[in-house]
């Protein structure tokens, strides 16, 4: 998922894109309310953190000049405090609003609750019901996988695997997290049988070991479905 932030000041970018980079997110920044809406409509993100005091357009004019062709999710930064800021923007088109100074660990919790509420989890063909991304195909009506066209047999724990990182592209997922959601348990002693399916899958999707570009390790905690798929 892609995070646009728009503040004019340093120091909370930089925070805030350390901690979205460190939960999976893919990031771009802007520092005034012209180049948050040039931003926006050339980058086309699924969300926006949006301070409210900006040079150039402010948070209200930026959210109401996205809204004119937009309904990208738009969480308000500020550190006014008043029912009738919140009110305001509200009002305009945000759908959150976060007063500073805020905890970066609530902010992606709200991020997320959002997400959930007005994003499906992955691209999605609502005709067709499937769930792309790059060269991957996963037809959800009759459990196919195809990759550049041609179909590949996938093991009904492969199948699963698959349609959980499309669903959640570019978040880590542990490998109890996996078991769990494929199995519907979780023992620790059989998380490592998930590396052999990712192995198979990776074979399967044409994915390299070395440098994957779909499923992708993170040493220590799990894999991801690749963002960049995405951008």
């Amino acid at each position: 998922m892609k995070v646009l932030v728009v503040d004019d000041d340093e120091k909370i970018v930089k925070v805030l894109v350390t901690y979205l980079i460190k939960e999976g997110y893919i990031t771009e920044t802007a520092m005034d309310g012209k180049s948050a809406v040039e931003t926006a409509r050339q980058w086309r993100p699924d969300i926006i953190l949006l301070d409210v005091m900006l040079p150039e357009l402010d948070g209200l004019g930026v959210c109401k000049e996205i809204r004119r062709d937009s309904d990208v999710p738009i969480i308000m930064l500020t550190a006014r405090d008043t029912e009738t800021d919140r009110v305001i923007g509200l009002e305009i088109g945000a759908d959150d609003y976060v007063t500073k100074p805020f905890s970066p660990r609530e902010l992606i919790a709200r991020i997320r609750a959002i997400l959930r509420r007005t994003k499906p989890e992955g691209r999605r063909d609502k005709e067709e019901n499937v769930l792309r991304v790059g060269e991957i195909a996963l037809h959800l009506h009759n459990h196919t996988l195809r990759v550049q066209g041609n179909q590949i047999e996938l093991t009904p724990t492969e199948y699963k695997l698959l349609e959980l990182f499309l669903t959640h592209p570019n978040q880590v997922l542990s490998r109890l997290q996996l078991i769990e959601n494929v199995q519907g348990y979780a023992f620790e002693g059989y998380e490592r049988t998930v590396d052999s399916h990712i192995k198979n899958l990776r074979k399967k999707i044409g994915d390299s070991y070395g440098e994957p570009r779909y499923i992708k390790t993170v040493y220590g905690v799990g894999y991801k479905l690749a963002g960049d798929q995405y951008a």
